[in-house]
């Protein structure tokens, strides 16, 4: 029996059942009041833009929510460990199952079948869903709430580099030469690094090469003058090839775009470690709730009576959320190139996967 993780089908299901609703609940609950939130710092400037009313606003929310979902899936995974694992030992029903025979895994199994099953629904919602989603909001974000240009591949905040000068641009549509560039913004800088003249305009063109800003105003520096001029043609060294590498998001690619992105990345000699780290990370991210059970499982055990569950479930609650700290901060310093890009990922997981079973198993086992 001690080797059957799952001896009793009555009772996974019983526990199954439990935990889902919970999960449901709590995420529910997490989403409607970020959302409110969100939507009390962001209607303002959705409803300010002329034509826009409440159907926006339903918009804006309709690409929010999966983000939210998709963020806080793990966190929710973890509230409700605790809230099913605090009730069941309040409940005595601990108590029943170790008297029954079995062990603290055989207890927790059906959390972590539960949290795995979680785990793999939430990897496809973020693949299919939420990259989609992040790419529209970020589109319409970077043109101010207001219409999205129709052109294919639209991208925001891009921002790139000829020489030492810099060209950024709100938002980016279309592929090749009919890429065109909406609130764009060209710097030029002298050799040190100081901006000697920033010239402003509304949209620019590929000029072949370069690229054409249509009724610019320049702004110099020194003088502090400003200038509208008819038109002028920066960024010769900046080519459409180049853009198609620069301006990547991977929040906005799914598993296998991202991945092939990666690969036309090398293929040009450019720096991936970035790009790999959150390859990897759209792995280990969604499996981070498989992990939450047993992070929390120290609420489980020991005598409800004995006062110490409430300092079980925070200690519980203390290494989830220690767990995705360190997760954000090797994420960053894979991003940065301090880690390698899979130990960035999957060293949090495995070293907290560790903690739990340490501790399961040096209390309980």
């Amino acid at each position: 029996m001690q080797l059957d993780f799952f001896p009793s089908r009555t009772l996974t299901l019983y526990l199954a059942k439990m935990f889902i609703v919970r999960i449901l609940a709590v995420l529910v609950m997490l989403v409607l009041v970020l959302m409110m939130l969100d939507l009390l710092s962001n209607s303002g400037d959705i409803l300010a833009v002329p034509g826009n009313g409440d159907s926006e606003v339903w918009k804006y929310a309709s690409l929010r929510i999966p983000q939210l979902i998709s963020r806080f899936l793990p966190y929710s995974v973890l509230l409700a460990t605790l809230i099913t694992l605090v009730t069941l030992n309040q409940n005595s029903e601990v108590v029943a199952m170790k008297a029954a025979g079995l062990s603290a895994h055989q207890v927790l199994s059906p959390l972590l079948l539960t949290a795995a099953l979680v785990s793999l629904i939430s990897f496809g919602f973020h693949d299919r869903v939420v990259t989609r989603a992040t790419a529209t909001l970020k589109a319409w974000e970077a043109a101010d709430y207001g219409p999205v240009p129709e052109a294919s591949n639209v991208k925001a905040n891009v921002y790139l580099t000829d020489g030492s000068s810099i060209l950024s641009a709100a938002s980016l549509s279309g592929t090749g030469e009919q890429i065109t560039m909406t609130n764009v913004t060209w710097y030029e800088r002298a050799p040190g690094g100081i901006i000697r003249q920033q010239v402003r305009a509304p949209r620019a063109v590929y000029a072949s090469p370069g690229w054409k800003l249509e009724n610019p105003v320049r702004f110099e520096v020194g003088s502090a003058d400003s200038q509208p001029l008819d038109s002028l043609t920066v960024g010769a060294g900046i080519s459409p090839e180049r853009i198609g590498l620069e301006s990547v998001d991977p929040e906005a690619l799914s598993f296998f775009e991202l991945s092939e992105t990666i690969d036309a990345y090398e293929a040009a000699g450019r720096r991936t470690s970035e790009m790999k780290a959150k390859w990897w990370h759209k792995l280990s991210g969604p499996l981070s709730a498989f992990l939450m059970p047993l992070l929390g499982a120290i609420a489980a055990f020991g005598l409800a009576r004995s006062g110490q569950l409430f300092v079980r479930a925070i200690i519980g609650m203390g290494l989830g959320f220690a767990y995705f700290v360190v997760d954000n901060a090797a994420l960053a310093m894979g991003s940065f190139g301090g880690y390698p890009p899979f130990l960035a990922a999957w060293a949090p997981f495995f070293l907290f996967f560790l903690v739990g079973e340490t501790v399961l198993i040096r209390t309980e086992e």
